[in-house]
């Protein structure tokens, strides 16, 4: 199907992760999008400085997609919000670690 997506209803999943550091927010979105649809959307609301690196880096190693910052309602202040398509297609990682791919 040449990675098009069928419509998903609704609107994006807000996971917000406050003033939690990146590893936390991974593990939060690790379990998060292990219970939804493909095609669905995940807006992440962080403030961690890293989450713009790690993020895309997670997607890259998980198959999810990233697509990038994005603007969704009002932010607390020094806080972006990021958006990630959970995909079919994708590795499972560590329940503790979901920076490192699990065992086979």
């Amino acid at each position: 199907m040449s990675g098009a997506h069928p419509a998903v209803p609704g609107d994006p999943v807000v996971l917000d992760g406050g003033d939690r550091r990146c590893v936390l927010l991974l593990i939060e979105l690790r379990r998060l999008v292990a219970d939804l649809e493909p095609g669905r959307v995940v807006h992440l609301i962080a403030s961690d400085p890293a989450a713009p690196i790690d993020l895309p880096a997670w997607c890259h190693l998980t198959g999810h997609t990233y697509l990038g910052p994005v603007q969704t309602g009002t932010l607390p202040p020094a806080s972006a919000a990021y958006a990630v398509r959970v995909e079919a297609e994708s590795r499972p990682t560590r329940a503790q670690a979901p920076w490192q791919v699990a065992d086979s």
